[in-house]
């Protein structure tokens, strides 16, 4: 602590480095930064002798943090969100802040009538009864395709017209009934609680997510796993459809679980991964909408098309749907991609010969995403080896 005379000889090192870099900071703020555990403690020392206290050092990394945190910290800044930032820049963080901040973005995934009394002791079906219609007190849906997606999907439509009927060809599913917003909703919450989500359903919100496409050949074969691939379907998939090699209960439980015990490397690997698929998917935006604009539909309207109905078309959503980012937004789809990269493994393990070449054509899934996965899956393999393949 510093003393009344002044900060201690360990702080004012630290005070005169920023100093050295055109940056002010205070004794005050040192230790506020050490409250919230985003700088470590000095490292006492010996003592003086003859009544003059003890020394003390600064740890080595203190060096470089206090000069992030100057540049970084403001008014508004939350010390997660410093903690978040920092990480992801390489800086070194204590461990222990870093995932609590991880293990906060996941907490901060509160859903309507959780805090209730009553939906304390209540069975799956029930809970998600409970919270669907404290979603639906509040107007709450989710948002299907989000205001921006819908206007590129109608320009595209007016100057393209019908797509080709041999598309038609490629949905078995005659009867399609995609999900509303309100269905959506009620899946989403489903999902959160029972862990998992039927292929069926899958499917319908696959199908909710693109409204104005005639065909959904992608989604159509997902809701036709079980019938195409019946023995690769009987190793991972239960009767309901649903994936059996995913635990149930609270999907939140598992996130945290990563929070707490994945690689450090692998978090900043899948931060990174995460803003680099936000960065992508906006530039596939405005990129669609300049050749509209110029009236000359080319490579980027046809690459929207083709990842209209896939994963990477799904991940453009998800990003719009994030108007405002966040650190703590970019903590939790971190967590949700790295959870999506242990499924593809325990895939890989479950079904041996699974086509992960599949995952490399255009359009299956954003191109950051796709390196990630292939990856986790064959690790002696670089991306830039597997895209060659």
């Amino acid at each position: 602590m510093p003393s009344n005379d002044g900060p201690s000889a360990a702080d004012q090192q630290l005070i005169d480095h920023a100093a050295r870099h055109s940056l002010t900071i205070t004794a005050k703020q040192l230790e506020v930064w050490r409250r919230a555990g985003l700088l470590p403690g000095n490292i006492p020392g010996g003592g003086l002798g003859r009544g003059r206290g003890s020394t003390s050092t600064p740890p080595t990394e203190s060096f470089d943090l206090v000069l992030a945190l100057a540049r970084r910290a403001g008014r508004g800044k939350r010390p997660t969100d410093l903690a978040l930032l920092l990480f992801a820049d390489g800086h070194p963080v204590p461990e222990t802040t870093v995932r609590a901040a991880f293990r906060a973005a996941v907490d901060s995934v509160a859903l309507p009538g959780e805090g209730d009394s009553l939906g304390d002791d209540l069975e799956l079906e029930e809970h998600v009864d409970h919270v669907a219609s404290r979603l639906a007190e509040a107007g709450q849906t989710f948002v299907l395709v989000p205001a921006r997606a819908r206007r590129i999907d109608e320009r595209i439509a007016r100057i393209l017209g019908e797509l080709p009927e041999e598309l038609a060809e490629l949905d078995k599913n005659t009867e399609p009934t995609p999900m509303t917003p309100s269905d959506a909703s009620l899946a989403a919450v489903t999902t959160v609680l029972g862990g998992t989500m039927p292929v069926q359903e899958i499917g319908d919100l696959l199908r909710g997510m693109n409204p104005g496409m005639t065909a959904h050949p992608f989604a159509s074969l997902v809701e036709t796993t079980q019938q195409d691939a019946p023995e690769a379907a009987d190793l991972v998939m239960a009767d309901d459809g649903s994936l059996s090699f995913l635990a149930e209960g609270d999907a939140r439980d598992r996130l945290r679980g990563l929070a707490d015990t994945a690689s450090l490397e692998d978090l900043r690997a899948s931060w990174r991964t995460d803003q680099q698929v936000r960065a992508w998917a906006l530039d596939l935006c405005e990129r669609v909408e300049a050749e509209l604009d110029a009236g000359q539909p080319a490579e980027a309207v046809t690459m929207w098309l083709t990842g209209r109905g896939l994963p990477s078309g799904v991940s453009v959503l998800e990003t719009l749907r994030e108007r405002r980012w966040t650190p703590s937004g970019g903590a939790l789809s971190t967590l949700l991609l790295l959870f999506q990269c242990q499924m593809y493994v325990v895939l890989d393990g479950l079904v041996p010969g699974c086509q992960w070449p599949v995952l490399k054509m255009p359009g299956v899934l954003a191109p950051p995403v796709r390196d990630l996965i292939l990856t986790a899956v064959r690790p002696e393999t670089t991306p830039a080896q597997e895209a060659a393949d």
